[in-house]
């Protein structure tokens, strides 16, 4: 490492994952900027631990490339730290590049659930990175960044090259971190936090808002999803923690609304409870969304949690086709997630539901079962993904024998149709995922939902405007303005 630069500085880095001109036309951008919460987590930990840290988000200032260039430059850190998705590993890549060439001897590491998925492939791929953090990255980064020599290969939770270049990976850093422990995240490390970031358009009712990740894991296992960064493990804050996070976001950036973004919030029913009664005899004046499975709240806790504020709930469906679910889904229980939805709007929450087009096993059949069962329920807004199989998730292991694949990781994102199952076509799927969107948002009492979002969330309803033409491109053709060739 070169004498000059400061090892007891870092710079951390998101990167947007695809060219910076198209993010005004990127309709999911639009319609929903999140703060890189992992990232802030992390500047917090080292903060606390002595070291001086810096966030440049790219997804929120997409051209940031000369932001990076110049950071490096001036304040020469020891290392850059990048957190990678799939479809942002690569630009990720470039921007280590980019960095290099601008401070020579910089060292870059990796982090996020593309990399704790492929390990050591990555690092013997792309010489670019020097190091991969796999697994939680708060102390493996620590004990990376401040490592008083070049030698990293006996650190656990760290991918690394030995000196005559061969790629090893030590193993897992246990135990996991007690999350309690952990400082707030660094959020006055992001710059023009809280207005530079929006929840989901119409998912929240009073701006300022950001979200909050109050678990980590989940301890289910269907077919579609990542597990490699926390395995099989499932830990969560604690009520007292979680009520007085909300009360310095409310005190510090006066946020009125929090999306919870846990994988479920609703596991552990007696952190719920006392987190509710909490807000309830001790009011912040903040409303929230939350992540729910079917299987994890009843009337009593509904209840609970609309008089502390809850204003909506996710329930990931998937697909209204029976035998499909089964495939991919613990406890496929359709009627039970009707009821649920049914049970939701009885307290007057709203109900945002979760689907998936383009599942290993999917047919125009199991597409239009999917149609027919939403329209029978009283959901008031609906997010339908194209199925694409991530690295780390139980499909990817035989995913080229279930379909075509085409593993173009900057086209991953859940916005193409990048497999194909055995059976469909891609212009199929696209125009039975049009079918979808149009035949849920022409319906009269989503339509009427919508109109009483002009006071129930006026915010949405102005970026709405603001952004009409990338909504309704999206709307006639299911692809961003950058897509449609």
């Amino acid at each position: 490492m070169h004498a000059d630069l400061d090892r007891q500085r870092i710079l951390l880095v998101h990167p947007l994952g695809y060219a910076s001109g198209q993010a005004g036309h990127d309709v999911s951008r639009l319609a929903n900027i999140m703060p890189p919460l992992g990232l802030a987590s992390i500047a917090a930990y080292l903060m606390e631990r002595g070291l001086q840290v810096d966030i440049i988000d790219c997804y929120a200032r997409p051209d940031s490339d000369q932001a990076i260039c110049d950071y490096v430059r001036q304040h020469r850190p020891a290392w850059l730290g990048l957190s990678c998705t799939t479809s942002s590993f690569l630009d990720g890549v470039r921007i280590a590049e980019l960095a290099r060439d601008a401070c020579p001897g910089l060292k870059v590491a990796a982090g996020g659930a593309h990399v704790s998925a492929l390990k050591e492939t990555l690092l013997s791929d792309y010489p670019q990175l020097d190091a991969l953090v796999v697994g939680e990255g708060e102390e493996t980064l620590y004990q990376l960044a401040s490592a008083t020599n070049d030698d990293h290969t006996a650190l656990s939770g760290v991918v690394c090259r030995t000196d005559d270049g061969e790629v090893v990976f030590n193993g897992y850093r246990e135990p996991a971190l007690d999350l309690d422990a952990l400082p707030f995240p660094a959020y006055d490390k992001l710059e023009g936090f809280p207005e530079a970031y929006q929840l989901p358009i119409f998912n929240y009712p009073k701006a300022p808002n950001t979200s909050c990740i109050s678990s980590r894991g989940c301890p289910y296992a269907c077919s579609y999803c990542d597990r490699s960064v926390f395995r099989r493990t499932f830990r969560y804050n604690s009520a007292d923690y979680l009520y007085r996070h909300l009360q310095h976001l409310r005190e510090r950036y006066d946020i009125r609304h929090i999306n919870f973004y846990d994988d479920q919030f609703t596991f552990h029913r007696q952190r719920v409870i006392d987190f509710c009664q909490r807000m309830i005899d001790q009011p912040l004046g903040m409303t929230f969304n939350c992540a729910i499975r079917a299987e994890h709240v009843d009337d009593e806790l509904i209840a609970l949690m609309k008089r502390a504020g809850c204003w909506m709930m996710s329930l990931g469906i998937e697909t209204g086709d029976p035998e499909l679910l089964a495939q991919h889904r613990q406890n496929p229980d359709l009627d039970m997630l009707a009821n649920t939805i049914r049970l939701i709007k009885k307290h007057g929450i709203r109900v945002k539901g979760l689907m998936m087009v383009g599942l290993p096993g999917e047919s125009e059949q199991s597409v239009r079962r999917s149609i027919d069962y939403i329209l029978k329920l009283p959901i008031d807004d609906l997010n339908v993904a194209k199925f694409t199989p991530f690295p780390g998730s139980p499909l990817y292991e035989n995913i080229h024998e279930l379909g075509v694949f085409d593993e173009d990781w900057a086209k991953m994102d859940c916005m193409r149709f990048q497999f194909i199952p055995h059976g469909m076509s891609e212009e199929k799927l696209e125009e039975l995922f049009l079918t979808f969107y149009k035949k849920h948002f022409r319906r009269n009492d989503v339509i009427w939902g919508y109109v009483t979002m002009l006071w129930k969330s006026p915010h949405s309803w102005g970026r709405f405007v603001r952004n009409l033409g990338g909504f309704l491109s999206f709307a006639r053709k299911g692809k961003r303005l950058g897509d449609e060739g």
